[in-house]
């Protein structure tokens, strides 16, 4: 089971803070995980409809997209943040 995160309009879009899910064992990086929970309905699909910009954090590490998940106690997803 891995606890998934999600931040700002993620967040917003998909509905909920965090879940913890099953990942099928063919989720094995950052951008098969986000294909895959495009799967999942119309929430997550509008919030990760441009996965390119979608950032992801993997036990509070921020990673790329083809980093491999395995091991993952959390992962989080959250838009481009902007600084000021």
């Amino acid at each position: 089971m891995t606890r998934l995160v999600y931040f700002a309009w993620v967040r917003e879009r998909i509905g909920k803070g965090e879940e913890d899910i099953d990942l099928p064992a063919d989720v094995t990086t950052g951008a098969a995980l986000l294909s895959y929970l495009k799967t999942l309905g119309d929430g997550y699909a509008h919030a990760l409809e441009h996965e390119s910009v979608i950032r992801i954090a993997i036990n509070h590490e921020h990673v790329e997209h083809d980093e491999p998940i395995a091991g993952a106690r959390e992962i989080a997803l959250f838009p481009p943040m902007t600084g000021g």
